[in-house]
């Protein structure tokens, strides 16, 4: 897949940190945050640069991958608050408190263009799923009106393709001429279990396409 991004270098003292943002928002996908059940809600072009968003994050272990989500038209159902999403690998060493700050020293940005490997992704995400131990977890906070997730490569490759999935299959549910969400898939296994336990955390993945309906076929008609 090619992904079409903005690409920024802001520093904090010595040190410099590489984020990217899509070049152009996903206007019609949006994620709320409402433990323990976090939902996101995208149309096909927004699953799928999702899909793409993550398996970059993947393979680009220093950089921070930051989806403005909030000023997304707001969903007509779910509850909980609108929150951006960040995603970056643990390599790139990114605390959730010091990005308010990495955040507001963001500029314009230079457009980038970039080529992701869906194949590998897959590759990844299947040697993820087929390590039953010791195998990585995604770490995920909410702070400042963001969620995070930050976690090794193959999990975030398995991610990556619960978002793939929900683009290819989302347009083929039978409700959607009628404005009906559907779940798709979801990401409980990737996510750490939640501190002193209680019910896990997950992040439902549903797709929605967006009015008018009349404009969207399904697959095959």
């Amino acid at each position: 897949m090619e992904l079409r991004l903005r690409e920024f270098r802001p520093r904090t003292g010595p040190h410099e940190h590489r984020i990217v943002q899509p070049g152009q928002p996903l206007r019609h996908t949006s994620l709320r945050d409402q433990a323990p059940f976090g939902m996101l809600i995208g149309d096909h072009d927004g699953l799928n640069r999702l899909a793409g968003l993550f398996s970059f994050a993947a393979s680009s272990r220093h950089t921070i991958v930051h989806i403005p989500l909030r000023e997304s038209v707001p969903p007509d159902e779910g509850c909980g608050e609108l929150v951006d999403l960040v995603v970056a690998h643990q390599e790139a060493g990114l605390r959730p408190s010091k990005w308010p700050g990495l955040r507001r020293s963001l500029g314009r940005g230079t457009p980038l263009t970039v080529r992701t490997d869906e194949a590998r992704t897959e590759r990844h995400a299947r040697a993820w799923r087929e390590r039953p131990y010791d195998r990585g977890l995604l770490r995920h906070t909410t702070h400042a009106r963001t969620y995070f997730l930050i976690g090794d490569r193959d999990v975030l490759a398995s991610a990556a393709t619960a978002f793939a999935y929900a683009a290819g299959w989302g347009p083929r549910h039978k409700g959607f001429a009628k404005g009906q969400s559907a779940y798709m898939a979801g990401m409980q296994h990737e996510l750490e279990p939640t501190r002193g336990g209680g019910h896990p955390h997950e992040v439902l993945i549903c797709f929605k396409p967006y009015p008018p309906y009349a404009h969207f076929r399904r697959p095959g008609h």
